[in-house]
């Protein structure tokens, strides 16, 4: 099994910045792809950002020139500095990844990490 432990979050200021990191751990032979969803109370559960192993990356439309995922593959780790925060941007964000186990490729999922923007 793989375990991804994430942490950051909190409260920010509307403008100001938060960063997320998520570590991955357990039986991990290659990672595909990681990155984070995050969801508010009645709303729908959103991609944020991914990056691949290479460094390929997506952006939700909603956060794209403020948020930037970034990866350390040494440490299997994902990280998202969130910029130019809005109050809009307040909810629980989740980490997850495609990854390569010897059972095969599965995705993961972190516990999530509550963020909250409020002046």
């Amino acid at each position: 099994q793989v375990d991804l432990v994430e942490s950051g979050g909190g409260l920010g200021q509307p403008g100001g910045s938060l960063r997320l990191s998520c570590a991955s751990s357990g039986g991990i032979l290659a990672i595909k792809f990681m990155g984070w969803y995050r969801q508010a109370p009645g709303k729908q559960r959103e991609l944020v950002a991914s990056i691949t192993t290479d460094g390929i990356t997506n952006y939700a439309h909603s956060v794209k020139g403020r948020f930037t995922i970034s990866r350390d593959n040494a440490k299997r780790t994902v990280s998202l500095e969130m910029n130019s925060l809005k109050l809009e941007d307040t909810a629980v964000y989740e980490c997850y990844g495609a990854i390569r186990t010897w059972r095969g490729e599965d995705v993961y999922w972190g516990q999530g990490t509550q963020v909250t923007v409020s002046s």
